[in-house]
């Protein structure tokens, strides 16, 4: 999962300006990506505001906008540790500091050239890369993930709109144990050859 962070200064006391000489983190753990939404495909941004007062800490944190409230909820979490470096009050810099930040979650990018990669993956290296992976396990496996992200990254939703995208990504989730199991049967075959078919028609 690759998030993304950008700052957007509101004013509160001082200029935006100085805001950027005086807020540096200090300890900005990033959000973790609900493990089911990642699963699901499910992709999202988070607006959030809060205050950074001078002693560093962080405190009023309101979502303000949000695709997904699992993804609001871990925004809030993250934000909940933040840290910035205390600062003395004077001159520009105030008593606190109010951010608004989008956040967005989007699954990893894939490799260049990913749908070559998958229509020539044979089953034996989708087997050698479980490893001791659990069953519940076998959907979060490289080769699950980048197919996920193809669908996610690759694809414009002119060819295939959120719905769509989200239901192939849940067809292919539902069909992971039978895949695997494929694959430990005949290790010769292409891995995209147990794709579902709309699936297969996008590499």
């Amino acid at each position: 999962m690759r998030w993304f962070f950008a700052w957007l200064f509101m004013v509160v006391g001082g200029s935006a300006l100085a805001s950027e000489k005086f807020l540096i983190p200090e300890n900005n753990p990033k959000p973790v990506y609900p493990r089911m939404l990642q699963r699901a495909g499910i992709t999202g941004e988070v607006k959030v505001s809060f205050i950074v007062r001078a002693d560093g800490s962080v405190g009023d944190i309101t979502i303000r906008e949000s695709t997904h409230p699992d993804l609001a909820e871990a925004v809030r979490v993250a934000i909940m540790q933040w840290r910035f470096k205390p600062w003395v009050v004077e001159g520009e810099k105030p008593e606190e500091q109010e951010i608004v930040a989008p956040m967005i979650f989007h699954l990893d990018e894939q490799p260049l050239h990913i749908n070559q990669w998958l229509k020539a993956v044979k089953c034996r290296a989708v087997t050698d890369s479980l490893g001791n992976m659990s069953e519940f396990d076998w959907v979060d496996s490289e080769i699950f993930v980048y197919t996920r992200a193809y669908l996610s990254n690759s694809i414009n939703r002119r060819q295939l709109s959120d719905e769509e995208r989200l239901a192939m990504i849940a067809k292919m989730n539902k069909r992971v144990p039978m895949i695997v199991r494929s694959c430990r049967e005949n290790p010769a075959q292409e891995f995209m050859s147990l794709l579902p078919v709309e699936i297969r028609e996008l590499l």
